[in-house]
C-alpha cells in the first residue's frame, strides 16, 4: 500500500513523497471518481515525478464536505491549494470531468505566471464552445444529471469503471449517486474560460472504442494550445486506463522525462 503524504491539503492527496523528484503530477479523477483511483500509479512511475490526486468533495474523507457542481470553481480551490507545490515543475492529467478541471486549473496557472510543464487530457472531447452549443451538436452526457436513477446507472454501466459495480448494490447508490449527479450536473453547465490557447503541450489519450469520445473529438484539443499537441489512442473503451495503466504510465514518463525541459 503507497504511504500517503502528509499534507494539510483539503483537495490534494499526495502518494510515496520523492523529495529528489524534478516534476509532480497532479492527477483530476472522473465523475463520480475519487484520488483513490489513481493511489497505485506512482508504482509505475519514475523516482523523478511525485504523484497528487485531487479529492472532490463529497467522496472518501470528504463525505460530508458541501458538493461543488461548478468546473471553474473546482479548479480554484484546487489551483490555490498546489501553491506548496510549486517549487518544481507541475503536469496536470485529468480522465474524462477531470479533463475540463484539469484544463481549467492549467489556464488559472497560466495566468498566475505558472504554467503547467504538460496537459494530459484522457477520455474527454475539446472543451465545448458557444458555437458548439448552437450548432445542434449534443454535448456528451446531456441530461443525466436530470435523469432518473436508473437511467443514471445505466449510463454509468455503459461507460464502464469501478463506480458502475458499485451501483449495483442499491445500499452503495444512496451512498454514491449523490456526487455522482453533482458531478454530472458540473458537467453539463461547464463552459469553458475564453481566452488564448495554452503555451503547455497536450497529449490527448483516449479509447479506440469509447462509446463518448472518439478519436475525432479528442483531436479537437490541439487548438487549445500554441505548443506541442499529440493524440494517442489505446485499445479499449472508456476507462482503457484500467487495463492500459502500465502502456499510459509508460507514455506519461517518457512525455516527463524526455520531452520535457526540467530544471536541474
Amino acid at each position: 500500500m503507497s504511504a500517503l503524504i502528509n499534507t494539510s491539503s483539503e483537495w490534494l492527496r499526495g502518494y510515496d513523497e520523492r523529495l529528489t523528484a524534478r516534476v509532480r503530477m497532479v492527477c483530476f479523477p472522473h465523475a463520480g471518481g475519487s484520488a483513490a483511483f489513481y493511489r497505485s500509479w506512482h508504482r509505475g512511475l519514475p523516482p523523478l515525478v511525485e504523484l497528487h490526486a485531487v479529492q472532490y468533495p463529497g467522496r472518501g474523507e470528504r463525505r460530508t464536505a458541501p458538493l461543488v457542481d461548478d468546473v471553474q470553481a473546482v479548479a480554484g480551490h484546487v489551483v490555490d491549494d498546489l501553491a506548496p507545490l510549486l517549487d518544481r515543475p507541475l503536469a496536470l492529467f485529468g480522465h474524462s470531468m477531470g479533463a475540463f478541471v484539469a484544463y481549467e486549473a492549467a489556464r488559472l496557472l497560466d495566468r498566475r505566471g505558472a504554467p503547467p510543464v504538460h496537459l494530459f487530457v484522457s477520455g474527454q472531447t475539446a472543451p465545448w464552445t458557444p458555437d458548439d452549443a448552437g450548432s445542434g451538436t449534443a454535448r456528451p452526457g446531456a441530461g443525466i444529471a436530470d435523469a432518473d436513477d436508473e437511467k443514471l446507472v445505466r449510463h454509468l454501466q455503459r461507460l464502464g469503471g469501478t463506480e458502475a459495480e458499485l451501483l449495483a448494490d442499491p445500499a452503495m447508490r444512496e451512498i454514491f449517486l449523490p456526487y455522482i449527479r453533482s458531478d454530472f450536473r458540473m458537467l453539463q453547465s461547464y463552459r469553458p474560460t475564453a481566452g488564448p490557447p495554452l503555451t503547455t503541450p497536450i497529449t490527448a489519450l483516449t479509447g479506440a472504442d469509447d462509446p463518448v469520445v472518439t478519436p475525432a473529438l479528442a483531436a479537437r484539443w490541439r487548438d487549445l494550445t500554441s505548443s506541442h499537441f499529440a493524440l494517442e489512442v489505446f485499445p479499449g473503451g472508456h476507462f482503457f486506463l484500467l487495463p492500459e495503466q502500465a502502456a499510459v504510465l509508460d507514455l506519461v514518463s517518457a512525455r516527463l522525462t524526455a520531452g520535457l525541459e526540467l530544471t536541474p
